[in-house]
């Protein structure tokens, strides 16, 4: 995890796309979107149905390695509102003994809005912590600063004759925008308007490499 600082805290972020609050004890991530393989499954469009497993093995790895006490998930944690009850066995072990040991909060998003919690941990619409919001998805105005989901950005870059595409978090002076963890997860460049809209003047796109963090300037 490469260490960095925001709203006047000090963070790691990993290549993943998780997010480490030492101050906190906390690890945050957004955008799982676990059991959407079975949410296309529904309607005929068949994918490995793989993705709740391999997504929360790679959360109880950063768990594992961070030793957290904390975790939030910030929104869109399933791809839908009944996702919690579709989890294969598998999956539900690794989830569930997760929010058993760990002080777990959902955060809700607009694809798993009406979310019943199933799969312990506690439910909320937003949370603040150390005079830092945790929501979603970012509200421009807001002066206050903010971490958030929901837009997936990637930096994409052309190098050496190929197309490259890494997560990345996108931040400003008072944004953080976490991309998204979920292995079954599209992204949405870190320049696209809506990212810029929503973060303001002076963004960046960080991208944790190794054990520096690479940061790109995106044009307004």
């Amino acid at each position: 995890m490469v260490p960095f600082s925001f709203g006047g805290q000090s963070f790691a972020a990993s290549a993943e796309g998780a997010l480490h609050w030492p101050a906190q004890d906390a690890l945050l991530v957004a955008d799982l979107h676990l059991e959407k393989a079975s949410w296309f499954a529904r309607l005929g469009q068949f994918l490995p149905p793989y993705d709740s497993v391999a997504t929360l093995s790679a959360l109880r790895a950063v768990v594992q390695s961070t030793g957290v006490r904390r975790l939030y998930c910030l929104g869109d944690s399933f791809h839908d509102r009944f996702g919690c009850d579709r989890l294969p066995q598998q999956a539900r072990a690794l989830l569930t003994g997760m929010t058993a040991s760990l002080e777990w909060t959902w955060i809700v998003g607009n694809h798993d809005s009406g979310f019943a919690d199933a799969c312990g941990g506690k439910l909320v619409e937003e949370a603040e912590l150390a005079g830092i919001v945790l929501r979603h998805e970012a509200v421009r105005d807001d002066p206050r600063p903010e971490l958030s989901g929901h837009f997936h950005p990637q930096y994409r870059m052309h190098l050496k004759g190929r197309h490259v595409s890494r997560r990345c978090f996108v931040a400003s002076q008072t944004k953080l925008i976490l991309p998204a963890f979920g292995s079954l997860t599209g992204g949405l460049d870190a320049s696209h308007p809506e990212i810029v809209r929503n973060v303001g003047r002076g963004a960046a796109a960080l991208v944790p490499v190794q054990d520096r963090l690479l940061r790109f300037p995106i044009a307004a």
